[in-house]
């Protein structure tokens, strides 16, 4: 069974920095495009960032353009998410997410595989 696992979230001020990681324990999941998601409490499940299964092509959610940068290592099996200049409304628990079923990546029915979350907060 294939699992993924994030790591790398914290209690952050406003303005810092973090890097949350996801690997997975199926290195045939390298072909396919990974991709974070986040929600916050009370809020859906929306998505914050993609990237193919060679690295390239990455896209962002409007609200993360310019501040976070997802990328890959397939030596490793992990998907990174760099996460710069921080703000209280990122504050979310964050998922990681592979295997595109569908092209409708924005979308959680579109990802067949998924990470339990690693929690980020960020105060004002």
């Amino acid at each position: 069974q294939v699992q993924l696992v994030e790591s790398g979230g914290g209690l952050v001020q406003a303005g810092d920095s973090l890097r949350l990681s996801c690997v997975a324990s199926d290195s045939t999941l390298n072909r396919y495009a990974m991709g974070w998601f986040r929600q916050a409490p009370g809020r859906e499940r929306e998505f914050v960032s993609l990237i193919s299964g060679r690295g390239g092509s990455p896209y962002y959610a409007d609200s993360v353009k310019g501040r976070f940068t997802i990328s890959r290592d397939n030596a490793k099996n992990t998907v990174y998410l760099q996460m710069n200049h921080l703000r209280p409304e990122d504050t979310a628990l964050y998922y990681c997410a592979s295997r595109l079923k569908t092209s409708d990546y924005v979308l959680t029915t579109a990802w067949l595989y998924w990470g339990q979350g690693t929690q980020v907060t960020v105060s004002s």
